[in-house]
């Protein structure tokens, strides 16, 4: 069952055609990865998707459910149970974490403490304190996922998931993910990194705000090793300048 229907998906911003004729199937309960080098139109994809502030305004649909999200604002399509984890978190000044975290969630305290550990964060250590310059990217980031699985939502978008994580990190990061799958919902993954693409069970290479390929992780991966190099593309994909993918 298709949890989400992009058709037919064109975005244009200071005349040049972002996101061009896209249509793509996320599966339900699946982990999904959207792949290409900076520029490629990926994070505008999950904006629009989002309905973020200046990228409302598209041609074709965006159907959750089969019900279009085109007329819907953040609000309505969080409320449906859609959220975007951001590729550099916000800092929120006075904002405890505690109080970041438990406003959205449908969990208990000790539930959340357990995410806390999970992600190998001592909750102690972490609930009191404010959501500014004095947490690392890398500590936003888990407590961003964190209030995530929390709030138990059906479509998870994540930008660039492992940006501004440490090695010994990642994994927890990749744990995460994988917990969203277990609780019902589904993942989409924004990146240009092989490490995240293996955690998909499907994956959408992206070139110049065009769908280039499908498929299977065995499938992809070394197409997109071999075949995508960075390019000088500005956003305005001709067909004939695409390549072909062997």
């Amino acid at each position: 069952m298709n949890i989400l229907s992009v058709e037919n998906l064109s975005l244009i911003m200071d005349e040049k055609r972002i996101l061009d004729n896209i249509s793509l199937d996320i599966w339900d309960n699946h982990i999904h990865a959207i792949v290409g080098h900076n520029g490629a139109g990926k994070s505008t994809l999950a904006s629009a998707i989002m309905g973020l502030s200046g990228y409302e305004i598209i041609e074709g649909d965006i159907l959750f459910f089969g019900e279009s999200l085109k007329n819907l604002s953040i609000y309505e399509r969080s409320k449906k149970g859609i959220t975007l984890g951001w590729q550099e978190p916000a800092r929120y000044e006075g904002l405890k974490v505690r109080d970041f975290i438990k406003t959205p969630s449908k969990l208990n305290n000790e539930e959340i403490n357990d995410l806390f550990r999970m992600m190998g964060m001592n909750p102690a250590e972490y609930l009191d304190r404010s959501i500014d310059k004095t947490l690392s990217g890398g500590e936003r980031k888990k407590i961003e996922l964190i209030s995530i699985l929390a709030m138990k939502p059906k479509l998870v978008l994540l930008d660039e998931p492992d940006s501004g994580i440490d090695i010994a990190s990642i994994e927890k990061i990749f744990e995460a993910v994988k917990q969203l799958k277990e609780n019902g919902a589904t993942v989409i993954l924004i990146t240009h990194s092989k490490a995240v693409l293996k955690q998909a069970d499907h994956i959408f290479i992206m070139c110049c705000g065009k769908i280039l390929a499908k498929g299977e992780p065995e499938k992809i991966i070394p197409v997109w090793e071999k075949s995508c190099t960075p390019c000088n593309h500005k956003n305005n994909p001709n067909e004939n300048e695409l390549g072909e993918i062997k």
